[in-house]
């Protein structure tokens, strides 16, 4: 799987879909994470709510990595998205 995320609420639907791919429930996911179920549900639906810390723990147990690069160049008379927080 390889996505790019532009916003934050790209996040946790990327987590949903990497965790379903994996055919690892919430529950399963939660235990090996050392957290509830609840949590894992709340990060899927509200991704701007995890630490980086936490983000890098769920990529581990998933076998995804975090690869950073710089976007493409706007094109001229584009205006850039605003962050959302």
């Amino acid at each position: 799987m390889q996505q790019v995320l532009s916003v934050p609420s790209q996040l946790g639907a990327l987590l949903k879909a990497a965790r379903k791919e994996a055919g690892i429930s919430q529950v399963k996911l939660a235990e090996r994470l050392g957290i509830s179920q609840s949590r894992i549900s709340h990060m899927e639906l509200n991704p701007g709510s995890l630490s980086l810390e936490q983000l890098l723990a769920i990529f581990g147990v998933l076998g995804l990595e975090m690869v950073v690069g710089s976007k493409r160049p706007a094109l001229a008379g584009s205006k850039a998205p605003s962050p959302e927080w």
